[in-house]
């Protein structure tokens, strides 16, 4: 007798704590016996709206399930057969007192209620889940939105190196026709092929992408070009970095502009500042730049004989035809002059008729003056300009560089001018034309 009065009590504790528990979980939790309430806990009826349980108890279940999920709700019930089986977590929408619905997530148990079969059902209240699916689609939008309008290509690439996604702009700086199906595909399959500053195919190993996904680090302002399907080579500055750094499953995002324009423009800017722009040819700045590697260059095969050519005579031209004539005679001799020596020697002008030759290599020193005659016979063939038939002679200064120069370029300059002064024919040096003469013809930069 004692045992059963034992085994009573703790089966009364153990149903005070259960009840305990069905009236503090967060969880709404209805019974219902034959479709009508016969118990609800506070949550269930904060979740419906009611002032008290007694406002809901003895009305039917269906009263608060949305009537687009009443068939569904019957036909799961109507399954659980066997004491304690439950049906699968189904979302569904109920109906509160003042009308509003409440998305919510049961699961619904056949359970003994007072000694009769009746459905327990335990609600999850969904809303701020759908608030916060419904924030996360709205923000995924505008993302979308924004992506989709910037004027910078921005592309995502999956660990396996297949494209996961690709804005407009990324399509039409690449070369991608938009109809052509390329998420999915590997991005060294892209119809396009990459290549480095010097217009070498760049390996697949090495595109910023890789990189960033086989070690994790951020790459920022990678250029390289592309030379599209279309045929035509656009440059692309790129910055690529890991879209979850603190996963080792992450993908790769790249975003890139197209630089084209940009580079062409400074390598524009970078050749006006170290060309003339009256011939084309090198000026003063880029020639002491040559000869200053030259002399530092020990292994002696760069520059080894410096030429220097002044037009004799040609402030006559000037002065009796007129500048524009004068421009025209600078811009053939420039031309012969290239067209007189190889691609490898260095063709600069220093300003108005001074011209500058750095010989690259070796020549042996019994074929100078072979060479110098072969440009002085070249500058002095007839020079047809708005109809005047002129005829230009030219002094040439030669200086060497030996194997352990120790001169500035300034100083090397000075000893072929010297040189030159000395070539000048006797009548001109006589009235002193030949040293230091600048005529008006400064195109050089």
């Amino acid at each position: 007798m004692g045992e059963g009065r034992t085994d009573a009590a703790s089966a009364e504790q153990l149903a005070q704590r259960y009840r305990s528990l069905v009236e503090h979980t967060p969880d709404a939790i209805c019974v219902h016996e034959s479709g009508t309430i016969v118990y609800v806990n506070p949550a269930m009826v904060r979740l419906l709206g009611a002032r008290s349980a007694e406002d809901l108890l003895g009305l039917s279940i269906t009263r608060f399930v949305h009537p687009d999920s009443v068939p569904a709700m019957l036909d799961r019930i109507a399954k659980l057969t066997a004491e304690g089986s439950a049906s699968p977590p189904t979302d569904m929408d109920l109906v509160r007192v003042d009308g509003r619905t409440v998305p919510v997530q049961t699961v619904s148990v056949l359970t003994v209620w007072k000694g009769e079969l009746a459905y327990q059902v335990v609600v999850h209240d969904l809303t701020a889940q759908r608030a916060a699916e419904a924030s996360a689609r709205q923000a995924e939008a505008y993302f979308t939105t924004v992506v989709s309008q910037l004027e910078e290509g921005v592309l995502v690439v999956d660990r396996r190196g297949r494209l996961e996604s690709i804005n407009p702009a990324g399509k039409r700086i690449l070369g991608i026709d938009d109809a052509e199906p390329v998420l999915g595909r590997l991005f060294d399959d892209l119809p396009m092929r990459m290549v480095d500053s010097d217009g070498q195919p760049l390996p697949p190993g090495e595109h910023p992408m890789a990189h960033t996904l086989a070690t994790g680090e951020v790459v920022t302002h990678f250029v390289f070009g592309v030379e599209r399907a279309d045929g035509h080579q656009v440059w692309v500055s790129c910055n690529c970095r890991l879209l979850n750094p603190d996963s080792r499953d992450s993908s790769g995002v790249s975003s890139f502009a197209d630089i084209t324009e940009y580079r062409a423009s400074r390598r524009q800017l970078e050749y006006q500042a170290t060309h003339d722009a009256l011939t084309g040819l090198a000026n003063r700045s880029l020639i002491l730049s040559q000869l200053s590697s030259a002399l530092a260059y020990e292994g002696g095969s760069l520059v080894t004989t410096v030429l220097f050519i002044d037009l004799d005579g040609f402030k006559a031209i000037n002065d009796t035809l007129g500048h524009a004539i004068g421009d025209t005679v600078l811009q053939i001799v420039a031309q012969r002059l290239q067209q007189a020596l190889r691609s490898e020697d260095l063709v600069g002008r220093l300003g108005g008729d001074e011209f500058l030759v750095l010989l690259a290599g070796h020549p042996q020193r019994a074929d100078l003056p072979a060479l110098v005659e072969r440009l002085r016979a070249t500058m002095s063939e007839p020079i047809i300009a708005s109809g005047h038939r002129l005829e230009v002679s030219a002094s040439v200064g030669i200086t060497e560089l030996g194997p352990h120069e120790h001169r500035t370029p300034e100083a090397v300059l000075h000893d072929a001018d010297v040189a030159m002064y000395r070539d000048k024919p006797s009548a001109h040096r006589e009235l002193g034309l030949g040293q230091n003469r600048r005529s008006n013809n400064t195109h050089a930069s």
